[in-house]
């Protein structure tokens, strides 16, 4: 019979107090295992790889706003740009891709948010591999007509959704007010444990023909008057031939009992349009690979000073998130963690160093029969390293376990997309830390073991 054998019987002769001295531990180091994949789904969200957007153009107000709103969908938008603005940056000779982004509306089913878009937008990176013309279409086509749609991952299997599949809309987050028109999914995105997943990407030519999705036509000409310092006439003359289109259709209509005119004869007017934001791809010159960020750099200093919008890099806005208030939050946890595992090593030191008093018999008689008093200072050693090593195990199991039960239930509640079975190399160096702390916890109890007077403890 080994040394680790008699330890382990040991162990079992105090089943109660060893199972919680061990289990103790084990909740220690399963909330080290949930902490450190919760932080690797929380950096993956906030990384350069959630996004291949050089910059996102946005109204004034908070850059932080802006980069939620536009690439989380977990803020709504405050405020829209001109349709106008938005041609102007597809124009310009420095930008690869200029992607219109509106936002506002949900599901009917589910609540996910909708994006309304152009096919572009699954052309630009994205955080995956540049020069593919759709890098995550899992099955079915992109958004081709007015009133189709591509459906992230979560959206197709929490709501039961494939290719063919039909869906209303929520008007900017009222449950009150239904759109009638239906969508339909023509394509469904493989898992990118992006905020993609929970998104429903809608043709934004369909978007715009929503009730209520075009600006009335006095506030659009009064918005783009202020926001281009022109006069109002100025405005009218620009888009005379839309504002003669309109009223001629409306005063049609209006016998008709028509209120919008426009869903009927064709596409909605730019000057109804707006967009939420704007996802600019700068054009990347391998002879001049500094030229582009060049562009990026002098494209935000310009719009901070001027007062039509804001452009925001979303990398350093997230870096910020990270540093600022992931990280924090992060240093905090692991230093909970730490110490609960570190009181979970004194419960077992204090479990070990009582039950001495109640072995000095049985450690007399194994000096008696021959054992020495290293072999005696081993077996209790190996009790802590058992009893840690146990924790250590079973809090692998109960971590893992708790991440793949809750998972979905902080995806529902949060967006954030977890991998169920994910593992952190960081979990292989919390082995050899719990065996210096078995060490250390057993030295003292082995230590009064190895000191252990034979005679007196037989008498005892």
């Amino acid at each position: 019979m080994n040394r680790f054998t008699i330890a382990l019987k040991s162990i079992r002769q105090r089943g109660l107090a060893s199972s919680l001295t061990s289990l103790s531990v084990a909740l220690g180091v399963a909330l080290m295992i949930a902490v450190l994949i919760l932080n690797n789904a929380i950096s993956g969200l906030f990384s350069q790889r959630s996004t291949g957007y050089d910059m996102i153009i946005g109204p004034k107000g908070s850059a932080t706003q802006l980069v939620l709103s536009t690439v989380y969908r977990i803020e709504p938008p405050i405020e829209n740009l001109p349709w106008r603005y938005y041609r102007e940056w597809q124009a310009k000779p420095e930008v690869e891709y200029a992607i219109p982004v509106a936002l506002g509306d949900t599901t009917q089913v589910g609540q996910f948010p909708i994006v309304g878009t152009t096919v572009d937008y699954f052309r630009i990176p994205s955080g995956y591999n540049r020069g593919k013309p759709v890098p995550y279409l899992l099955e079915g086509e992109l958004p081709g007509g007015a009133w189709d749609a591509v459906i992230g991952s979560e959206v197709a299997r929490k709501n039961g959704w494939k290719v063919g599949s039909q869906f209303k809309m929520i008007h900017g987050g009222q449950d009150e007010h239904v759109h009638d028109e239906l969508f339909t999914v023509r394509g469904v995105l493989g898992r990118t444990t992006t905020p993609n997943d929970r998104t429903v990407f809608v043709n934004l030519e369909g978007f715009f023909l929503l009730a209520g999705h075009d600006k009335p036509i006095d506030e659009a000409v009064a918005r783009e008057a202020d926001f281009y310092r022109e006069s109002v006439e100025q405005v009218r003359e620009r888009y005379k031939a839309d504002l003669a289109h309109l009223k001629e259709h409306a005063h049609h209509d209006h016998g008709a009992g028509h209120d919008h005119a426009h869903h009927d004869h064709g596409p909605v007017p730019d000057l109804q349009r707006e967009v939420t934001s704007i996802l600019v791809v700068a054009k990347q010159d391998p002879d001049f690979p500094f030229q582009s960020q060049s562009f990026v750099m002098g494209t935000m200093a310009d719009l901070k000073e001027g007062f039509q919008a804001q452009a925001v890099s979303p990398v350093k806005v997230m870096t910020d998130i990270m540093t600022k208030l992931v990280g924090n939050i992060r240093l905090a946890l692991m230093i909970l963690t730490g110490l609960i595992i570190l009181v979970s090593g004194i419960g077992i030191f204090v479990s070990i160093y009582n039950s001495m008093s109640d072995r000095r018999r049985e450690i007399g008689i194994m000096r008696a029969l021959g054992a020495s008093r290293t072999a005696v200072m081993t077996i209790i050693l190996a009790e802590s390293i058992l009893l840690c090593v146990g924790g250590f195990l079973g809090g692998l199991v109960l971590g893992h376990g708790l991440i793949a039960l809750g998972a979905p239930f902080i995806e529902a509640r949060s967006g954030l997309v977890i991998e169920r079975f994910s593992f952190d190399p960081i979990e292989l160096t919390v082995f050899p830390a719990i065996l210096v702390l078995a060490t250390l916890v057993g030295i003292v109890p082995g230590l009064t073991a190895y000191r252990t007077d034979v005679a007196d403890a037989l008498a005892h």
